[in-house]
């Protein structure tokens, strides 16, 4: 299920050797601070948007809640960190979903063909 939440001001952290994931620190409007794994960002209709799975104070995320935010960043300074816009047009949310939904069947689509091919290795051995 996806969320919308009102958010202005990200932090992203740095990967560290162990970690595997980045995550964006939210500080959300109702005073909440979360911290959120990216999964992807995508471009729809020549704009960036990025997807963030919310994490619990444990690191996880047990509902499957995404939340889609625009995705800018200062072409003028690479330094500076990007900002995330909340999406209040409806129409321009709807797009960015179904556009993520392309993007689980592209990824479930790939692992398929990883699956297939470490199969068929195995059974030329």
């Amino acid at each position: 299920m996806m969320k919308k939440e009102n958010e202005h001001t990200p932090e992203t952290e740095p990967l560290d050797a162990a970690e595997e994931e980045m995550t964006v620190d939210l500080d959300l409007d109702d005073g909440r601070h979360v911290t959120c794994s990216i999964v992807t960002i995508l471009t729809v209709s020549n704009r960036d948007y990025i997807v963030l799975l919310p994490l619990n104070e444990n690191g996880r995320n047990d509902n499957g809640e995404v939340w889609f935010y625009r995705y800018l960043e200062d072409e003028q300074n690479p330094d500076e960190e990007p900002t995330l816009e909340y999406i209040d047009d409806d129409d321009e949310y709807e797009a960015v979903g179904d556009a993520f939904d392309e993007y689980l069947d592209s990824v479930e689509f790939d692992e398929m063909i990883d699956e297939e091919d470490t199969e068929d290795n195995s059974q030329e051995s």
